[in-house]
């Protein structure tokens, strides 16, 4: 089992964080990705909600399975390319004070478990898929303090 954990506290408060990273759009901030958004025959923003991702070489299909605005969302990869055994992934929004001078802000927490069939590259794929996420999440958490901390 894959985990990606990453975590960063943005100069920004909870509610204006947690909107920027919901937006299948803003996913688009990886280097590898190129399309985010919800499905055209989606239901609203929240529960339920389908996502793609389109990216290098890659496509996700994303389920929101819990969306607790502005404390935490879930997600789950009902299919993809190459394909996942996705065991969901949540991103949890805690406000908290960003600097000494007390400015607001928001630690965000995103943890994702996974695995790869063995057809489809197992290990060493996961060795791969690994990277490429872990840094794909760290460049969205990034471009997210930057639209939002200027």
């Amino acid at each position: 089992m894959v985990e990606i954990h990453v975590q960063r506290t943005i100069a920004a408060p909870v509610e204006q964080v947690f909107d920027w990273l919901a937006d299948p759009a803003n996913l688009a901030a990886a280097p590898l990705a190129l399309k985010g958004a919800y499905r055209k025959d989606s239901a609203a923003p929240g529960a339920g909600a389908m996502r793609e991702v389109i990216g290098v070489g890659t496509w996700f299909r994303e389920k929101i399975t819990a969306y607790d605005r502005p404390r935490s969302y879930s997600y789950l990869i009902v299919r993809s390319l190459p394909p996942f055994n996705h065991d969901g992934g949540t991103l949890t929004f805690t406000a908290s004070t960003f600097t000494a001078s007390g400015s607001e802000g928001t630690h965000v927490d995103w943890l994702t478990n996974y695995t790869h069939p063995v057809w489809a590259g197992g290990k060493v794929l996961e060795l791969v898929s690994y990277r490429l996420l872990r840094s794909s999440f760290l460049a969205i958490l990034d471009s997210c303090a930057k639209a939002l901390q200027s």
